[in-house]
């Protein structure tokens, strides 16, 4: 079983348009709505190749509660935390070119209770998972230090830790050695303090990190492709293709702008 840990989800509204006119009432030509976050989007990547997957999220009022539905949809068992605040919805506005403009709310704030809540809920389901998949940036009311304790309570769990986030969660969390990290290009040249030109400065860049804890670094290099760094580099450029929704889970197949 996959456990994934969304500390921010969304519910996630797409509107395809005709044309994207500033100033003046637009209307969709079509429209969906898609349970959202990072760490959501591994479970339904999981669930759509036939594994099990347990989605823990803080989750608040209607729009969490639909949230719940979305993912029981996609066979994603969902581990929804109560809050106070409303689960955040996001906008995505499609034009025909596939040209996207994204709106991101700020989601709620979580009291300090509430973070313990979800720390709580990873730690009681960590035992029965092969690995856990943290993903995403920090809700407010969250400090940096909240995924380095997840990181933490997981292990004593036994259970391996997958963490994709940046800035100052990354930074904390490596301490306390997540088994992968996953930063892009400019995740791992803010960690690292320096502009990243190639491939070679990304292995460099990766190694300096995996030496601050974690037991592999996986850094992705846009379209060029990913690295896989532990004791020895590998590389992995993908085959060609065309670039349809910036949003999709690493990995994934995007949704295609119709």
């Amino acid at each position: 079983m996959i456990l994934t840990v969304t500390p921010n989800p969304s519910l996630d509204r797409t509107y395809e348009l005709p044309e994207l006119v500033r100033g003046t009432v637009l209307r969709a030509t079509a429209d969906r709505v898609d349970p959202g976050g990072k760490g959501v989007n591994v479970s339904r990547a999981v669930a759509a190749a036939g594994h099990r997957t347990v989605a823990v999220a803080p989750m608040g009022g209607p729009e969490g509660a639909l949230l719940a539905r979305l993912l029981g949809e996609h066979g994603i068992e969902a581990a929804g935390v109560p809050v106070t605040g409303s689960t955040r919805i996001n906008i995505t506005l499609v034009e025909p070119d596939s040209t996207l403009t994204k709106i991101n709310a700020a989601g709620p704030e979580l009291s300090a209770a509430e973070a313990e809540d979800v720390l709580e809920a990873v730690r009681t389901r960590a035992a029965a998972a092969d690995w856990i998949a943290c993903c995403g940036s920090l809700p407010r009311g969250l400090p940096p230090q909240w995924y380095a304790e997840l990181v933490a309570r997981s292990h004593r769990a036994g259970t391996r830790i997958a963490l994709d986030t940046s800035g100052p969660a990354l930074t904390a969390a490596l301490r306390e050695g997540p088994d992968v990290i996953k930063p892009n290009s400019q995740e791992l040249a803010e960690a690292v303090g320096r502009p990243l030109a190639t491939v070679g400065d990304a292995l460099e860049a990766a190694e300096e990190l995996r030496a601050r804890g974690p037991g592999r670094c996986w850094p992705a290099w846009g379209p060029t492709g990913s690295c896989w760094w532990r004791r020895r580099a590998r590389t992995s450029r993908p085959p060609g293709w065309r670039p349809y929704a910036a949003m999709s889970a690493p990995g994934t197949r995007p949704w295609p702008a119709s």
